[in-house]
């Protein structure tokens, strides 16, 4: 798999599975990329050998910047911007639907489609060097598709104070007293430790228990299934807009 592509690789141990997903512009998503994520959830949802998905990422730089810039700027016509969009609405259905309690860990910043992912996690650990931010209005576009996900964890309140200073990163203490995070950590080191505590004890519960314990967690979220491809479409509209192009190709050239 190339560089350029991205990487993700599963290992499974103990009914744990954990995905790590990788690429060399700070683990941004590829549409390729975000195909192959949501592909490999459903495929551990039903994998009667795990209890419990890990979601983490490569490196101790950028947990996750978002949607590949590079694909975004060659978005030319409406089909291609809802399509591109709807790669993040198909990772979050699936890691919504997922029959297995999504366990994120969080070591670095997440911006943007990234934020939604921590968001769609079921519970998430994080550095104190986790920072957040969704910079969508700073280029012409909106946090549309990832909206319901991170209202539903931090509210909209919240969520108003995030989009509308699009500039602005917050803290990882501002996120866990939001609710994006359960935990945060100093170190990367003390991240991990509490990670394999807490994903062993809970991996070790009742396997049924935990499946229709993640089924209460998203009652209510039926509707996504229509909503989050409405939302691409809003997204893909306005990502062929001339102030998102341009706002995309000053970006390029920092």
């Amino acid at each position: 798999m190339s560089a350029t592509k991205g990487t993700l690789t599963t290992t499974i141990a103990n009914r744990i599975a954990t995905v790590s997903f990788g690429h060399p512009a700070s683990n941004s998503f590829p549409s390729e990329q975000l195909q192959r994520l949501t592909d490999e959830i459903n495929r551990l949802s039903n994998n009667t050998d795990v209890s419990l998905i890990i979601l983490k990422s490569e490196g101790d730089g950028a947990f996750c910047a978002g949607a590949s810039f590079d694909e975004l700027l060659a978005v030319s016509n409406l089909e291609e911007g809802a399509k591109f969009f709807s790669g993040f609405a198909n990772v979050i259905n699936a890691m919504r639907k997922c029959s297995k309690l999504i366990v994120g860990r969080i070591h670095g910043k997440a911006v943007g489609g990234g934020v939604g992912l921590v968001a769609a996690c079921d519970y998430a650990l994080a550095t104190s060097e986790s920072a957040v931010k969704l910079s969508e209005l700073a280029i012409g576009i909106g946090p549309f598709v990832i909206e319901p996900a991170v209202s539903r964890k931090i509210g909209k309140s919240a969520l108003a104070e995030m989009t509308l200073a699009a500039h602005e990163w917050k803290t990882a203490a501002w996120a866990q007293q939001k609710g994006l995070y359960a935990k945060t950590f100093e170190t990367i080191a003390e991240l991990d430790s509490e990670l394999e505590t807490f994903t062993s004890k809970l991996a070790s519960y009742n396997p049924e228990a935990l499946t229709e314990m993640k089924k209460v967690l998203w009652e209510g979220t039926e509707h996504w299934d229509t909503l989050l491809y409405e939302r691409a479409g809003i997204s893909g509209k306005l990502v062929l807009s001339d102030f998102t192009v341009n706002a995309l190709n000053q970006f390029k050239k920092k």
